[in-house]
C-alpha cells in the first residue's frame, strides 16, 4: 500500500502525465454522459420495457442484447444517443486490417510509413460511417418498438444522423484520448463501459435470494484467480534466445563474447480478435432463428442457446481455429528470419534464413496451442459458471471471462505500463539534470566535450 501511494504521488508530481490523465478522464466523463442521453422523441421507459420482455423470454439466459449493452456501456438498450458505441469503428478497422492482408494496394499503403497510416485511417472513417448508415437503421427497427418512437417520417433520417454523428463524435475522443491522453483511446472507451456495469452486477449477486455473503467472498475469490490466469495469458511469452554477431571495429574483432538477445514470440499472439470473429459467426443461427422461416428449427435454437452445451462447444472449436487462422496471418516467421539476417543476428545453432523461420515457425504452431486451449477456456467460463450454478445473475457472469475480461486486463495492463513509461523518463530527465548519468559526478557538459 506505501509503494502505491508513493506511485500516486510520483503521478501527481509530473506534471505531463497528471495532464493527460485529467484530460483522459474529462473525454471518458463525456463519453459516459453521452450514454445516458436518450434519443429526441424516443420514450425510455418503454425501451426498458421492451429489453425486461426480451430477456424474460430468453429464461433470464445469455442473449446477444446483453452483450452489446456490456461493450456500450449499458447504452445499447437505453436508446441513447451513443447505442452504437464505438462497434462500428472497430468493424471497420478488422475489415482494413483483414483487405490489407489481401489487397496489394492496402499493403502498399501500409508500408509508407506516416503518409500511408494517414489514408489507412481515413479510409477506416469512412467506412465506419457507412457502417453506421447500415446498422442504425437496423437498430432503429429492431432495439426501439413502434409504441415507443415518434411515427413520422422525418424522425427515422434525422435519428440515423444522430446515430452516425455520435458514433463518430465516440471516435473522435478515442482518437483525442490516444493522441492527447494517455493509453488506447478506442479500448478506453470500451473497458469504461464494460467497467460502468461492475458495480450494478455485484449489487445484483448480492441481493439474489440464493447469495449469501461467504458465497460472495468465494466468488471474488474465484475472480481474482480468473483475472491471474487472463494477465498470464496476455503476458506469457517464449523467449528465443538470439545472438548478435561481433563487429569489426577499427580493422580488429572486439574481445568478449557476442551479444545475446531474447525475440519474445507471445503465447497468444491473436489477442481478442479470435474471440469476436467467432462470435460474429456464431450470431448468424440467432439471426435465422428470428425469421418465422427457421424459428422452429431445433439444431438453430441449440446453436442459438448462449448457455447450451453445443453452442459453447462449437463457439471453443472456432476460437481454436480462428487463434491459428489469425497467427498464421500476423506473425510470419519469414519477415522474422530476413530481419534478424539483415541484422547480422541469428539463433544459436540454427541457420540464418529459411532453417531459422521453420524453427520459428514450429515454436508459433507449439505454443498457440495452449494459448488457443486458454483463449477458448475462458471465452466460455461465464456460460459454465452460469450454467453450474457458481455465480447466481448472468450480468455478473459476464465479468468471469469471455472479451470483456481480456479487454479489461488487456487494456489496464496496457495503460499501467504507459505510466510507467511516462515515469522512467522523468526519472532519467532528473539524472540529466543533475549530471550523474556519466558516471561518479560527472557532468553532461563534461562527456560532450
Amino acid at each position: 500500500m506505501k509503494g502505491f501511494f508513493k506511485k500516486l504521488k510520483e503521478i501527481y508530481n509530473h506534471d505531463e502525465l497528471r495532464k493527460k490523465i485529467l484530460l483522459t478522464l474529462g473525454l471518458i466523463l463525456i463519453y459516459r454522459i453521452g450514454c445516458y442521453i436518450v434519443l429526441p422523441g424516443v420514450d425510455s421507459a418503454k425501451v426498458q420495457e421492451y429489453f425486461n420482455g426480451l430477456g424474460a423470454s430468453t429464461g433470464g439466459g445469455l442473449n446477444i442484447t446483453d452483450i452489446l449493452s456490456l461493450f456500450t456501456g449499458g447504452a445499447f438498450t437505453t436508446a441513447s444517443i451513443f447505442a452504437l458505441g464505438i462497434m462500428p469503428y472497430i468493424s471497420a478497422s478488422i475489415i482494413m486490417q483483414l483487405m490489407g492482408m489481401a489487397v496489394p494496394s492496402i499493403q502498399k499503403m501500409q508500408k509508407e510509413g506516416e503518409s500511408g497510416r494517414k489514408k489507412i485511417n481515413q479510409w477506416t472513417r469512412m467506412l465506419t460511417i457507412a457502417i453506421c448508415l447500415v446498422q442504425s437503421p437496423g437498430y432503429i427497427l429492431t432495439s426501439i418498438p413502434a409504441e415507443a418512437r415518434p411515427d413520422f417520417a422525418l424522425w427515422m433520417p434525422s435519428a440515423v444522423i444522430i446515430l452516425t454523428c455520435c458514433t463518430l463524435f465516440v471516435m473522435w475522443l478515442g482518437e483525442k484520448i490516444t493522441d492527447k491522453g494517455i493509453g488506447n483511446g478506442i479500448s478506453l472507451l470500451i473497458m469504461i463501459g464494460i467497467i460502468a456495469r461492475f458495480p450494478q452486477s455485484i449489487v445484483q449477486e448480492m441481493l439474489h435470494p440464493e447469495s449469501s455473503f461467504f458465497f460472495l467472498l468465494i466468488e471474488l475469490a474465484a475472480f481474482f484467480v480468473v483475472i491471474g490466469g487472463s494477465v498470464a495469458l496476455v503476458r506469457a511469452v517464449r523467449q528465443v534466445p538470439v545472438q548478435r554477431a561481433k563487429m569489426n571495429i577499427g580493422g580488429h574483432m572486439p574481445q568478449g563474447e557476442s551479444k545475446r538477445d531474447y525475440i519474445p514470440i507471445r503465447v497468444n499472439s491473436a489477442g481478442v480478435m479470435p474471440i469476436i470473429f467467432a462470435q460474429a459467426i456464431m450470431f448468424v443461427p440467432l439471426y435465422l432463428r428470428s425469421s418465422e422461416t427457421f424459428q422452429d428449427s431445433e439444431v438453430l435454437g441449440a446453436l442459438s442457446d448462449f448457455g447450451g452445451f453445443w453452442y459453447n462447444f462449437i463457439f471453443f472449436l472456432m476460437i481454436v481455429v480462428f487463434t491459428y487462422f489469425y497467427t498464421a496471418i500476423t506473425v510470419n516467421p519469414n519477415t522474422i528470419a530476413d530481419d534478424l539476417k539483415r541484422q547480422g543476428t541469428f539463433v544459436p545453432g540454427i541457420k540464418p534464413g529459411r532453417p531459422t523461420a521453420e524453427f520459428l515457425d514450429v515454436i508459433l504452431s507449439r505454443i498457440t496451442l495452449p494459448g488457443s486451449i486458454l483463449l477458448g477456456f475462458i471465452a466460455i467460463l461465464p456460460a459454465i459458471v452460469l450454467t453450474l450454478g457458481l455465480v447466481q445473475t448472468q450480468d455478473f457472469s459476464y465479468f468471469f471471462g469471455g472479451t470483456s475480461l481480456l479487454i479489461m486486463v488487456g487494456v489496464v495492463l496496457d495503460t499501467l505500463q504507459q505510466i510507467d513509461s511516462y515515469l522512467l523518463s522523468r526519472h532519467y530527465d532528473g539524472l540529466m539534470k543533475s549530471g550523474k548519468l556519466g558516471g561518479r559526478g560527472t557532468s553532461v557538459t563534461g562527456i560532450a566535450g
